[in-house]
């Protein structure tokens, strides 16, 4: 153990963590708002198609940009649609038509029922904060900061790379290690310096590809063997794992 007990290599001087299934219990707003997109444009084909199910959330979409999962889940099934508009909120039959129905599904769910925290994740941010190691959070989603305020914990992170940022800078998506790279640039270490603390397979794959120092795979939905087969040095429940206490 190194000397901040935080479970880390003594190595590391910063820390990178995706948001949804690591900090913030919004994976399984996520899957339902997924499934409920997915399941209707599939009905709507065939309504013989097999439903889209946790392991199609896994493998195509946990992570990784929301046209991206629209384009993986769909290309897994044989299907390519046209692109579309931008924000076309209509729910078409388009890649960003799916991705804008999925997006108002999640807000919607968001704003009627707040953000859950996971407690053992609080904590370990609170412990990476007094160890005195800067955090940042790499997430995917275009709400990063409305998520992070609602969840109540902003004064623990030093900077933030959501969906926003990437579109902005051009980053591509996880399972390419862009927006990880952005997240150290920001706390101004090497990728060998920083940790990767992440609970989707593309971003434990992420963290790999950018030969980040450590990466810790959370799992929360029984993946562990997945996790470790895309890269993760280690494979925890929760965070406070690394702590030596419960979560």
């Amino acid at each position: 153990m190194p000397s901040t007990g935080l479970g880390l290599p003594d190595s590391v001087r910063a820390c990178l963590f995706d948001l949804d299934g690591v900090l913030t219990r919004t994976a399984t707003v996520h899957m339902a708002a997924w499934k409920r997109t997915f399941d209707e444009y599939l009905r709507s084909t065939d309504p013989d198609a097999r439903p889209f199910d946790q392991e199609d959330y896994n493998r195509y979409v946990d992570g990784k940009p929301r046209a991206d999962g629209v384009r993986d889940f769909l290309a897994s099934r044989g299907v390519t649609l046209p692109e579309g508009e931008a924000g076309d909120a209509s729910g078409a039959a388009t890649v960003q038509g799916i991705a804008a129905r999925k997006n108002v599904l999640v807000l919607r769910e968001l704003d009627e029922h707040g953000v859950e925290v996971y407690p053992g994740s609080v904590r370990y941010l609170r412990a990476v904060k007094e160890a005195g190691l800067p955090a940042a959070v790499v997430t995917a989603s275009a709400n990063g900061e409305q998520v992070i305020a609602a969840a109540g914990f902003a004064d623990l992170i030093d900077a933030r790379i959501d969906g926003v940022v990437a579109a902005r800078d051009s980053l591509r998506g996880k399972p390419a290690p862009d927006t990880f790279l952005a997240g150290a640039r920001a706390l101004g270490v090497t990728p060998a310096e920083a940790v990767v603390f992440e609970d989707a397979q593309s971003g434990v794959a992420a963290g790999r590809a950018g030969e980040f120092g450590y990466v810790v795979g959370v799992d929360r939905v029984g993946q562990a063997d997945a996790l470790a087969a895309a890269g993760a040095d280690v494979v925890v429940p929760d965070l406070a794992e690394l702590l030596g206490g419960a979560s």
